[in-house]
């Protein structure tokens, strides 16, 4: 059987150095085109399996591998390059540039013309051509959301990770977003 596009495989660590074990034995595994689900109460320990994936925690064991690659030494950075996606639940966009300068950020790695990307964004998200010229921080909690899941993808990741992508945002802006992501 192949093994998964992107797993996280028996991984075991937490924060520093020294700190106590978040995840312990942690396996998560995604194939190509799959939208995957990670669900449990609060301090399950959901963020912190998606940042041990991304590189953000420090692993004592185990691996994270995309596709067939193993990426468990590289930083965040280097699995942006790779073709990793990140949205985090909190501090998502930068409250006082521009929703395009956001948007222009996502896009840090690229040396190409990202304006066909963009386009792309903007029409994923409507209201954020709209906002362009406003200051991120003064939108609502779901556009504010729209804008973080749009810098992401100005990157053109393969796997694209939202951590708690709903949290603060209303039940219709709710269906909206994940009907725009899927």
């Amino acid at each position: 059987m192949a093994e998964a596009f992107l797993i996280g495989e028996a991984m075991t660590g937490g924060y520093g150095k020294s700190g106590p074990d978040i995840l312990q034995d942690c396996t998560v595994a995604v194939e190509p085109g799959e939208i995957a689900v990670i669900v449990g109460p609060n301090g399950a320990g959901k963020s912190t399996a998606m940042k041990a994936v991304f590189g953000m925690l420090n692993l004592r064991r185990g691996a994270v591998r995309l596709d067939g690659e193993d990426i468990t030494a590289l930083s965040p950075q280097e699995r942006v390059r790779k073709g990793m996606g990140f949205v985090p639940q909190n501090q998502n966009i930068f409250t006082s540039m521009t929703v395009e300068e956001n948007l222009e950020m996502g896009a840090f790695i690229r040396e190409d013309d990202i304006s066909e990307t963009m386009e792309q964004v903007y029409e994923l998200f409507p209201i954020l051509r709209e906002k362009r010229r406003q200051a991120a921080g003064e939108l609502s909690g779901g556009q504010r959301q729209q804008v973080a899941v749009g810098r992401a993808l100005m990157t053109r990741p393969k796997v694209l990770m939202l951590d708690e992508p709903t949290a603060g945002v209303s039940p219709i802006v709710m269906d909206e977003l994940f009907d725009r992501i899927i």
